[in-house]
């Protein structure tokens, strides 16, 4: 398999984590539960991730930062948040500098670098309000404009990490008359405020990441000057959009580092825990649902990093993808979790027992992040904003877009591509219809014709490929007619079947993206990728929830997927397309053998 330098950050991040099993190593196990037990904030690891300059990598470079890729950015967040979502959250509530970044003057982007690399400053965002939820535009918080700034009145809630940032990304009503041009956000920094004239809000106490500092922010009368405004008057909601297009896919990372800690601490559990004369692997219904676990994971992984590398390419349909990402991966992955713990038993209940009770808090964490950065409900709704102009392109395409869109394909799907800078100025509220992944499924499926002259691919997995697309294709044909029968309303008086739809739609994006991902990088992510035997029974796995098919293709597929499962574990690899090597504690016999061959 080939090393891509876009995963080294990871790897080395990993590696001086440590093992998570071992007590004494920062974010283990068990000092993660130690911390959500007490409820308090985790200063002491955020400080040994800033000593570390992870913070480094979430500034430009042309801001004096790291940060080169969004595939590099998901890749460590992903490492994070394995060992704890806590953590992985409250440290990352620095990707909010990306409104900056996107929005601000040379010298913002300036100040805000100092502060985070030479401060080790942190943000929060305070776009929401208890009485106005993720209604923006009906939020009472006020900045009434005076000779050299503004004056803020209101509250804003709930907020991870207000009280203790020091820059907190506010929106704010500057327009009383309303509309979409009422919203102006400010990037305010709490040094430069009368500590009179704000406050904070009290800790929320929540079901899970209890130790996060989960509060809000109040101001009364409070001035805040100019230099403070991102862009103009009347920016605010579309630059807050345009920054959720970002965030949401960004929140597909802490859900993977969440579904490999499930799925590993299970398999740990089901290998070693005898039964009926057998270990708990060997019995076939939990056997089973492991593989399918693992089978979420690499379908999540399709659709995920894809989208961090199409960020590069094709910034403009976002507005889409970060809507099918926030759904799909968050709530798949959610629902893989929940469905593994039934193998763990009772143990994921408990606090203590297994692995320090790792489960039970990840199980509590992982709940809420399909609700952040708008709910699944908020992202179908978006979502069903564009379907019209979706199915309208589709049926539009030519000889001339399909060439281009084939080029384009392959810089987003093919890993071994390096991406170009991130454009934030490019990002679109609206994606005019395009969504290169879906539509270029016939690509796809050009190309697996294609391959029956070779002999690179086994003839049965590649019948069954060529079965599986024409289905996925079938099916978004259909979705295309209910689109052009149903009724559709502006606003939010969206019917359910549009959700629905919608839903569906989202299934065959990920189904489109395995596909392409597999073509695009058969012959450099192993083998084990490479003979597609995976491939068939995760399409068959998503096509299952749009159609009656068999419960199953090949019981030699799904044994053979066990056996790449088992590998993995047993390799303490990570579960993924790109299965980089994680930190382990060593075994007596490893490290003699480790003398041996130093010496």
């Amino acid at each position: 398999m080939k090393k891509l330098k876009q995963y080294w950050t990871a790897e080395a991040l990993e590696k001086d984590l440590g093992d998570p099993l071992n007590p004494d190593n920062p974010l283990s196990y068990k000092r993660v539960i130690e911390i959500d037990e007490s409820e308090e904030f985790p200063h002491e690891e955020i400080r040994w991730l800033y000593d570390w300059k992870l913070p480094h990598y979430y500034i430009p470079t042309d801001c004096g930062g790291e940060f080169t890729s969004f595939e590099e950015f998901v890749a460590f967040v992903r490492v994070l948040s394995r060992r704890d979502q806590t953590i992985g959250i409250a440290f990352t509530t620095l990707f909010w500098s990306f409104l900056n970044w996107m929005a601000g003057t040379p010298e913002q982007k300036q100040k805000l670098a100092r502060f985070i690399m030479d401060d080790y400053g942190a943000m929060c965002l305070g776009y929401s309000e208890k009485e106005h939820g993720s209604d923006l535009i009906n939020g009472d918080l006020t900045a009434t404009k005076v000779e050299g700034g503004y004056i803020l009145n209101g509250e804003k809630w709930p907020i991870n990490r207000a009280t203790i940032s020091g820059v907190s990304f506010i929106l704010a009503k500057t327009d009383a008359n309303g509309g979409p041009k009422c919203l102006t956000l400010f990037m305010v920094d709490k040094r430069q405020l009368d500590p009179e004239k704000y406050y904070n809000l009290p800790k929320i106490y929540t079901h899970g990441v209890r130790a996060s500092d989960m509060s809000g922010i109040g101001f009364k009368d409070c001035f805040v000057p100019d230099s403070m405004r991102l862009r103009e008057e009347g920016d605010g909601l579309e630059l807050a959009l345009k920054g959720f297009q970002i965030t949401r896919m960004l929140c597909a990372a802490f859900s993977h580092g969440a579904a490999d800690t499930a799925l590993r601490t299970t398999l740990g559990f089901a290998v070693n825990r005898v039964i009926y004369n057998k270990t708990v692997m060997d019995l076939p219904q939990p056997r089973r649902t492991l593989v399918d676990a693992f089978l979420d994971i690499l379908i999540c992984d399709c659709e995920t990093i894809p989208a961090a590398r199409g960020f590069h390419i094709i910034p403009e349909q976002f507005s889409v993808w970060a809507s099918v990402v926030k759904y799909f991966v968050t709530v798949r992955l959610e629902e893989m979790v929940n469905s593994v713990y039934v193998v763990l038993g009772s143990r994921f209940y408990m606090r203590e027992e297994h692995e320090f009770g790792i489960f039970q808090k990840l199980l509590r964490d992982n709940s809420i992040i399909s609700m952040f950065d708008g709910s699944s409900i908020v992202n179908l709704h978006a979502l069903i904003l564009q379907l019209r102009p979706l199915t309208k392109y589709r049926a539009k395409r030519n000889s001339r877009t399909m060439s281009a869109l084939k080029s384009r394909l392959e810089a987003i799907f093919s890993l071994e591509k390096s991406v170009p800078p991130f454009e934030p100025n490019n990002l679109e509220l609206f994606g005019r219809g395009m969504d290169d992944s879906l539509q270029g499924l016939e690509i796809a499926l050009d190309m697996l014709e294609g391959l029956k002259n070779s002999d690179e691919v086994d003839p049965e997995v590649l019948e069954n490929l060529l079965m599986l697309g024409n289905l996925v294709l079938e099916e978004l044909n259909a979705h295309d007619e209910q689109i052009s029968q149903s009724k559709f309303e502006y606003g939010h008086d969206q019917s359910p079947e549009l959700f629905e739809i919608a839903k569906k739609y989202c299934t065959l994006h990920a189904a489109s993206a395995c596909l392409h991902t597999w073509l695009y990088n058969r012959s450099i992510l192993g083998e084990f990728f490479a003979q597609g035997e995976w491939l068939v029974l995760s399409l068959h796995r998503l096509l299952r929830t749009l159609r009656p098919l068999p419960y199953t293709l090949s019981e030699v597929y799904v044994e053979n997927v066990a056996q790449e499962l088992l590998k993995l574990y047993r390799e303490n690899q990570h579960f993924s397309i790109v299965p980089f090597q994680l930190a382990h504690s060593q075994t007596t016999e490893e490290k003699t053998h480790e003398l041996q061959l130093q010496s």
